[in-house]
């Protein structure tokens, strides 16, 4: 039996999301259905209907979701109805990088998640009168009030968690925390510059601040957004409106340089000031995302003292284990994700998609009806 919800459809690109019924289909073994109590919004979501990504439309988005399991399939172990749930990325399982715990780099990521806009099958789970929506965005198209959603994307989390606050762990915090935590790690002592104040961002701070790093500098253009840092364990803030950036970093480190760099803005201008703000053995993790075909130059020479470019998808997460510890974080106050959400009701969606690209919010998260 099909399920009827409520989505969120971005028809073309550069359009508003309208709210239109949609049918579900019934979960497959390895699918759950969710109820969505609430979703983040991501730059991703507004990538796409940008044009800088590109999904199939018309379709639904949404890829920080949480909700209540309301139904699983025949094979589904991980999960049963009445648990509440953050929905995250999926991946095979199977291939090297999944059986290494590496599963944001599964050799099917992109299809799975970001770009095919249907199962791995090449089936459709959302549809509309009969016809076929493109959706499955990143196993889940949580911009709606149910979704179904592959196993391997699901998290249990305790009944009395707040899945309204904890929704966008999903992706934008898990990117920026892991990056911190599973990648770079910083050791007493590192100097750790953070290109971006976005939530990506700003969850790599709140990371950096629980980690040994000595210095952690935010580098951004927005005022607002230093003040935040600082108040979130920044040491210091560099806004390249009033000063070079690459002159500050070098100020700030006499002349050594940084020992790691998060760029997370998508600029290659960017990415190319953090590598070069690199000490010897530093190393620079590659998160924001321009257009396909975007190049940096970067002089080969400068990297042979041990200088890493490092891409990073994810926070390089295995949900199942590191979303817990996300959680307990921030429900111990160790990191105030309060800090950076903003609740919207899922009606006003596309204030939230404005505020975002205006930059007068951190995180947006959509409210679905019926929750308070």
């Amino acid at each position: 039996m099909t399920k009827t919800a409520t989505a969120a459809v971005l028809r073309g690109l550069h359009e508003d999301f309208t709210l239109e019924q949609v049918t579900l289909d019934d979960p497959r073994p390895d699918e759950v259905l969710v109820r969505i109590v609430a979703s983040g919004v991501c730059g991703t979501d507004l990538g796409v209907a940008a044009g800088h990504i590109p999904f199939p439309l018309p379709g639904v988005l949404g890829h920080e979701g949480a909700g209540i399991v309301e139904e699983v399939g025949s094979a589904v172990t991980r999960v049963r109805p009445g648990d509440h749930v953050l929905l995250t990325f999926t991946s095979c399982g199977d291939c090297p990088n999944c059986t290494a715990s590496h599963p944001a780099y599964c050799a099917d990521f992109l299809h799975r998640n970001l770009l095919g806009g249907e199962r791995a099958d090449g089936s459709a789970t959302i549809r509309q009168a009969g016809t076929d929506l493109h959706g499955h965005f990143f196993a889940q198209s949580s911009f709606a009030t149910h979704v179904l959603a592959d196993e391997r994307g699901l998290t249990r989390v305790d009944p009395d968690a707040d899945l309204s606050l904890l929704a966008p762990l999903g992706c934008g915090i898990q990117t920026g925390a892991g990056a911190v935590l599973n990648v770079l790690r910083p050791q007493p002592g590192s100097t750790l510059a953070i290109f971006g104040a976005g939530a990506v961002g700003l969850a790599a701070v709140m990371a950096a601040a629980l980690s040994p790093a000595t210095r952690i500098i935010v580098v951004d253009l927005a005022e607002s957004r230093l003040e935040l840092a600082t108040q979130l364990g920044a040491t210091d803030v560099i806004n390249p409106s009033n000063v070079d950036p690459a002159e500050a970093l070098r100020e700030l480190t006499a002349g050594f340089g940084v020992t790691h760099a998060l760029e997370c803005t998508g600029n290659p201008g960017v990415l190319r000031t953090a590598i070069e703000a690199l000490a010897p053995l530093g190393e620079v993790g590659v998160m924001g995302a321009p257009s396909p075909g975007t190049t940096v130059p970067v002089d080969v020479n400068f990297l042979l003292n041990g200088r890493r470019i490092t891409g990073i998808t994810e926070g390089d997460s295995n949900p199942p284990l590191f979303l817990p510890v996300l959680v307990d974080l921030v429900r111990q106050g160790r990191m105030p994700l309060d800090r950076l959400v903003t609740h919207y009701d899922f009606a006003d969606i596309n204030t939230a998609a404005q505020d975002a690209r205006a930059a007068a919010v951190v995180k947006p998260v959509l409210r679905m009806p019926g929750q308070p």
